[in-house]
């Protein structure tokens, strides 16, 4: 039937009574932005993987939310602010983005917060760890569900002072992230008895530790302390064991190690390193379910990025069908107002945006230790929310004080 035909063929069956079936347009789907690092040094722990993950929800929630498809959109935004600002600004203007997860390096999170808090779009970030993004950069349409640096300074610090660990020496990336990761973990070393004897910044991306490693070596501190991540954390701990830091008795504390940089050190340089961590791909039946099909799909055993990437996705599509919209506010008010669910173990979303839920201690094993591919940690402690978190009373968030 051609263009000519057509209309007067509709006209003639509705004057005739007769019913025809015209193709309805297709909804417009529902898009998820994965604002991810894809080539840099956080690449393992998030990268491709955090896309994977995302995917992984989407399917496990069937696919279509509100009667329209769930599509899942990517990028790299290669550690650079104005670079992810002027993505997810492209994205929620002209893509139809719905919401943007994983988001690592704070400086990043918190330009793309900026943005977000502008559009009034949701963030669930699940890789930054700044706790600005609760506190005086806090957004009403932000969930933080990565850990973050006041609840990774927490556990690690009590239980390696208590354990003799009572000086201190700071190799720190030189961006936000690392300088609040140090400032965390310095009050509460202090807190706990012990002290800081000196300090030394790096910038990202660096290759010879050499020279942050020996004024480590010559402080004589018993504990050496990486407030930095990925490859940056990865390269300094290859180099300590060459310089001889721990075979000279200084111990190495990470915090913020993930289960990928463990995989690449292998367990003899690794082993003895302390690590804190939400999510350990071994501590159940769900999360070593959940893990065995993310390694059917990416090759490695899940980081806690990806972990928190889809549960953070999840959370969000339970949050639309529960609103019946994809509106910021009302599905906003529902994230907060549901548990969530941490791979079984139930967890709540505070108002500032803060997700609770527990973290524990954990030692990364020696080879002869290790039974099985991935076997890689030992609980020393656990650590309630309660004491891993930044008490609500604490906080500096504009719509929660008031001011």
């Amino acid at each position: 039937m051609n263009a000519t035909i057509r209309p007067l063929a509709v006209a003639a069956a509705l004057l005739a009574g007769t019913a025809l079936t015209i193709p309805a347009q297709a909804a417009q789907p529902v898009r998820i932005g994965v604002l991810a690092d894809e080539a840099g040094f956080a690449s393992d722990i998030g990268g491709k993987g955090a896309t994977v993950a995302a995917r992984m929800a989407v399917e496990d929630f069937g696919g279509t939310v509100l009667d329209r498809p769930i599509e899942i959109v990517s990028a790299d935004m290669q550690n650079k602010p104005d670079v992810a600002s002027n993505i997810v600004r492209r994205w929620f203007d002209l893509d139809g983005v719905d919401m943007v997860t994983d988001i690592p390096v704070s400086s990043v999170a918190l330009a793309v917060q900026a943005v977000a808090r502008e559009k009034k779009k949701v963030l669930m970030i699940s890789a930054a760890t700044t706790t600005e993004l609760t506190n005086a950069q806090c957004s009403p349409y932000s969930i933080h569900w990565a850990d973050d640096t006041a609840s990774l300074a927490v556990g690690a610090t009590k239980a390696v002072v208590q354990a003799g660990g009572t000086s201190w020496y700071f190799i720190t990336a030189d961006f936000a992230f690392g300088t609040a990761m140090e400032k965390a973990a310095t009050d509460a070393i202090k807190q706990a008895g012990g002290s800081v004897l000196g300090s030394v910044k790096h910038p990202i991306g660096t290759s010879d530790f050499g020279s942050y490693l020996l004024s480590a070596q010559a402080s004589g501190a018993k504990v050496v302390a990486l407030a930095n991540v990925g490859a940056d954390t990865i390269g300094a701990i290859k180099q300590a064991g060459e310089f001889g830091l721990t075979a000279g008795g200084q111990r190495m504390v990470g915090y913020i190690v993930f289960i990928t940089d463990v995989h690449s050190l292998g367990l003899d340089l690794a082993k003895g390193l302390y690590v804190t961590e939400g999510f350990y791909w071994d501590q159940n039946d769900k999360t070593r379910a959940w893990s065995k099909r993310f390694f059917e799909r990416h090759g490695k055993m899940p980081s806690k990025e990806q972990a928190n990437t889809y549960l953070a996705t999840l959370h969000w599509l339970k949050a639309v069908k529960a609103a019946g919209t994809t509106d910021s506010e009302p599905v906003t008010a529902r994230m907060k107002a549901m548990p969530t669910d941490y791979f079984g173990t139930p967890g709540s979303i505070r108002k500032d945006g803060r997700v609770l839920y527990d973290l524990a201690l954990y030692q990364v094993k020696s080879p002869a230790e290790s039974k099985a591919p991935w076997d890689y940690y030992t609980q020393v402690r656990s650590i309630p929310a309660s004491e891993a978190f930044l008490p609500l009373e604490s906080s500096t968030c504009p719509f929660v004080t008031g001011k």
